[in-house]
């Protein structure tokens, strides 16, 4: 069950000035991930650091949930893959059609597509799936549209697999008791409920094949060919070939553009902080807005650009 989410202004009166506190919601994911341990710290730095704003950080279904509470109103920051916010954007897969009213505000980091299977299982291609339990993600997640995506890439079938669709947390336990025999993430690597997993049970990660590595490639360009390093999860000592996308901090178009200004420059002068909090916001940069950002970005985002002197391509301008 998704958490509404509701953007509201609350007027604080002080004497006969009022002083305007705007709070805000940021869609994370589930609390396995790094979303939410990110989201985290984005809201006590922009608690902290900007005058008059109050945020928090939310659990929700994810990337294409997110989507749909920042163009409704519903939140004003949502987490998503770069995949989903180009579907979202463009009426895309999911989104059936539908355009959805957001633009990008930051770019966090990239994941890699993570498929967990015991060592036991003998599980070592993608295409072994067929006839299997498995967890392609939650619904709603960029896990679970990722997840998909590859299946369709490589041509396999939906009903030739049964497919639980659980959170990280639930997928890391349902390997555990065998209860599925691969489960998959679309996350940073080092996340807490494979490192978790890896502790108690000797796990394999699944690589692709140069030939099914092309394929998905060619059937979703904003994906590119990662590795996953070796020594991140115990007993994964060699690097693993696997599919990367990066996120994005979306926002409604609608948000004023002052307020993303002060919203990105904090994010940017406190990054020190929200690297301790987690590495991967080390990819959290100004220069990664413009380099890889897969959907226009708001005009309060391309303000601060401007003025930290970087040059935003057409593209990326709305």
């Amino acid at each position: 069950t998704s958490i509404v989410l509701t953007l509201c202004f609350v007027l604080a009166l002080a004497g006969p000035v009022a002083a305007k506190t705007t709070f805000i919601s940021i869609g994370t994911g589930g609390t396995g991930g790094i979303y939410y341990p990110y989201g985290g710290g984005v809201a006590e730095i922009w608690s902290k650091y900007v005058k008059d704003v109050r945020a928090v950080a939310e659990v929700t279904g994810a990337s294409v949930e997110n989507v749909k509470l920042a163009h409704k109103g519903e939140t004003v920051i949502g987490e998503v893959m770069g995949d989903v916010a180009v579907a979202g954007h463009q009426g895309l897969s999911k989104f059936k059609g539908k355009k959805y009213d957001i633009y990008s505000m930051a770019i966090m980091y990239p994941n890699l597509l993570q498929i967990v299977t015991l060592k036991k299982s003998g599980i070592t291609n993608i295409e072994q799936v067929k006839g299997r339990s498995i967890s392609s993600g939650s619904p709603g997640s960029g896990t679970n549209f990722m997840a998909e995506t590859v299946f369709k890439a490589l041509d396999i079938p939906m009903d030739s697999y049964k497919d639980s669709r659980l959170s990280f947390t639930e997928s890391a336990n349902a390997l555990r008791d065998g209860t599925i025999d691969v489960g998959i993430w679309s996350v940073g690597p080092g996340t807490s409920s494979i490192l978790d997993l890896a502790t108690t049970h000797e796990i394999h990660i699944i690589s692709f094949t140069p030939e099914q590595t092309q394929k998905i490639l060619d059937f979703n360009k904003t994906y590119s060919a990662v590795e996953l390093a070796g020594g991140v999860y115990r007993g994964v000592d060699k690097a693993v070939p696997t599919i990367g996308v990066w996120n994005v901090m979306i926002c409604q178009a609608s948000l004023d553009a002052d307020l993303v200004y002060n919203l990105v420059e904090t994010l940017y002068k406190h990054n020190d902080y929200l690297r301790k909090i987690h590495p991967s916001a080390s990819y959290t940069t100004p220069e990664n807005a413009v380099k890889y950002s897969p959907i226009p970005l708001h005009p309060g985002t391309i303000k601060y650009l401007k003025s930290a002197g970087i040059d935003v391509p057409a593209k990326l301008v709305p």
